[in-house]
């Protein structure tokens, strides 16, 4: 298994970006390839998925963990991926989001296609940071909207 770990600041309190990971419904908003998502059942999720021009349903299973701190994922077909979102509060306005990816690269490979090797985990690297910068850009828009005033984030000019 490779591991891909990023981390992302963003504007708000942990409690908006809390509550925006639990909407999986909107995951199309931030997620590159996901065309549609829904929850069934107390801790599951169905992504419809558009990767390289084909289409995959994917089933995962969500569980929260650390108190409101910590969301783990993992698919239960298909391809086997498994991650957790982290949420750091750095003060009462600004939060540190961190993801752990966890893949089997030959996996993907043969079930998506693209490219292979460091080419590959190129590939996903630019996925997930542009994953987790629509993230943040959902979330610092909602909270400036609710607040009222825009948003600032000492960490992104």
């Amino acid at each position: 298994m490779t591991t891909l770990e990023e981390q992302i600041d963003i504007a708000a309190p942990v409690l908006a970006a809390w509550e925006q990971l639990h909407r999986v419904h909107e995951y199309p908003q931030f997620v590159d390839g996901v065309r549609s998502a829904h929850s069934h059942g107390r801790n599951l999720a169905h992504l419809g998925v558009r990767v390289g021009g084909s289409e995959w349903s994917v089933d995962t299973e969500i569980t929260d963990r650390g108190r409101g701190r910590v969301m783990a994922w993992r698919t239960l077909d298909s391809v086997h991926l498994r991650g957790a979102f982290a949420l750091l509060p750095l003060d009462p306005r600004h939060t540190r989001l961190q993801i752990r990816v966890e893949y089997d690269p030959e996996a993907l490979h043969r079930e998506f296609g693209g490219p292979r090797g460091f080419a590959q985990a190129g590939a996903i690297e630019r996925a997930v940071r542009d994953d987790l910068e629509h993230f943040r850009e959902l979330v610092e828009t909602r909270v400036s909207a609710a607040d009222g005033h825009p948003a600032t984030d000492p960490h992104h000019p």
